[in-house]
């Protein structure tokens, strides 16, 4: 029940405040006012919005940014573990140093607007600062549902543009060419799965050999795997396989006889059981070594370093090349090799201990990427930057472009919508050729001299106003002829 109370200052002036009940039965101030109607007034109008779960209390607004997103939205905000962990990392980079400090109820759009122009001005990329802004509207949503506070702060304000850019889609020959550069069978095989499946990292590096129906060639993707930082897991580890793939949905579709055969020959190969990972992380037998040439180039023909911090130079191929120029081009870094490895052979050094990956069985996309992957990209020379994820966007474009139902490219894919899996409609490097011949084959081959001469905007302007002309003339003459004839 709302009331008021008389307040008296140190001057002998009197106001009255407004107290009304908040939800939790704590008295609360709807401020100070002249007359006791007027505060009475304002305390009912409050305490009859809170009711109706309209108002806002404003000393929950009062407390800082910071303290409400580690305290309050951040631990009971549900989402993905490696979400989470993203999320961490730009709230702590980009958005807690600048509003963590400031009361959450007095944060404006303008505030909003001012800390997008200081990330540009920081040089931060314009996805970063949409994803940041993502973040912080999160937060200003549930405030806002919470009736923390009066406004959503984000509301309106635009982050700079994302372009988008073509997708560059790998043909089948420069896919061959990176399949051959393949370090051995094991990696072939897993790209070979990649690339005819269109499976996402996770999904593709958790199959397990139950998954598969080797009778019927059945594949059902039922989870997948991401990779964490430990103190995002909820038990410490890396590895953490989540009972679902990325759209929330089993899927099942059917997997080409040839891989098939192979991967049934694999796993007989390999003695694998139905629970087994299909493509489980090898650990190295021994420590990893540069293969070093017969003969060793001699340092005097081989040209000096860049001047140290010293400015001193030094021949390349040399230790002092290495350790002082802080040179690391294929001749330095195998003379290094060559000198350790000689102490070694005489007993004076011991071995480089055997370095093994950080894993549970699950192949990390990282070590992928850096140890398998580009080397092979490299070595295929095929002229484009191509990742691993490059091959799901393959599969996705060769059987569109091969006739596929887009219905049935979004089921294997895993889609959400038919609108995401049409980006691929059209990306192979000949889609435009198949365009341009079936114009042709409506038009008929043109060329230069067959095309229609390229029409004068001017000329024809000249010629409307002469037959406009001769038209009035022709009227003006007849409407003559008949006022003679009167």
């Amino acid at each position: 029940m709302a009331f008021t109370r008389k307040r008296v200052s140190k001057t002998g002036t009197g106001r009255f405040l407004g107290i009304y009940i908040d939800l939790d039965g704590n008295e609360r101030s709807a401020g100070s006012f002249k007359t006791e109607e007027k505060a009475l007034r304002e305390a009912q109008r409050v305490e009859d919005k809170l009711a109706e779960g309209q108002a806002v209390e404003r000393h929950r607004g009062k407390q800082a940014f910071g303290e409400y997103v580690s305290e309050t939205w951040f631990p009971n905000h549900i989402i993905e573990h490696s979400t989470r962990q993203n999320y961490t990392y730009l709230l702590d980079a980009y958005i807690l140093p600048r509003f963590a400090g400031m009361r959450i109820g007095r944060i404006m759009p303008g505030t909003v607007r001012e800390w997008v122009t200081e990330l540009q001005a920081k040089g931060v990329n314009p996805p970063t600062i949409r994803l940041c802004k993502t973040i912080l509207d999160a937060v200003f949503t549930t405030a806002l549902n919470d009736q923390i506070t009066y406004l959503h702060a984000g509301r309106g304000v635009k982050t700079p543009p994302v372009a988008k850019k073509p997708k560059r889609i790998i043909t089948v020959e420069q896919f061959d060419a990176i399949y051959d550069a393949l370090p051995n069978d094991k990696m072939r095989l897993l790209v070979e799965t990649d690339i005819e499946s269109g499976l996402r990292w996770g999904e593709l590096t958790e199959l397990r050999v139950k998954d598969l129906d080797f009778s019927t060639g059945m594949l059902t993707i039922s989870r997948a795997v991401v990779k964490l930082n430990a103190k995002f897991h909820p038990e410490g580890k890396r590895f953490l396989v989540k009972d679902y793939p990325k759209d929330k949905e089993w899927r099942q579709f059917e997997l080409a006889d040839h891989l098939v055969a192979k991967l049934g020959e694999y796993v007989k190969r390999h003695n694998l059981g139905p629970d087994d990972l299909l493509f489980e992380q090898d650990q190295p037998a021994e420590p990893r070594r540069l293969s070093l040439p017969e003969v060793l180039p001699d340092p005097e023909t081989l040209g000096r370093t860049e001047p140290n911090a010293k400015d001193r130079t030094y021949n390349h191929g040399t230790t002092s090349a290495y350790a002082a120029a802080k040179c690391r081009c294929q001749h330095c870094r195998n003379a290094v090799s060559a000198y350790r490895a000689a102490r070694r052979a005489n007993g004076k050094d011991s071995p480089r201990p055997l370095r093994t990956v950080d894993t549970d069985g699950h192949i990390s996309n990282d070590w992928f990427r850096n140890s398998v992957w580009n080397k092979a990209v490299a070595q295929a020379n095929i002229g484009l930057r191509i990742t691993p994820r490059s091959m799901r966007a393959a599969h996705a474009s060769w059987l569109l472009a091969g006739g596929a139902d887009v219905q049935v490219v979004m089921e294997r894919l895993g889609h959400g919508s038919l609108q995401t899996t049409s980006i691929y409609l059209g990306t192979l490097p000949n889609a435009n050729k198949v365009a341009l011949s079936a114009l042709d084959n409506i038009r008929g081959k043109r060329t230069a001299d067959t095309a229609p001469a390229l029409r004068n905007p001017s000329a024809d302007s000249e010629s409307e106003k002469d037959r406009m002309i001769e038209e009035l003339q022709a009227k003006l003459a007849k409407f003559r002829k008949l006022l003679d004839e009167d």
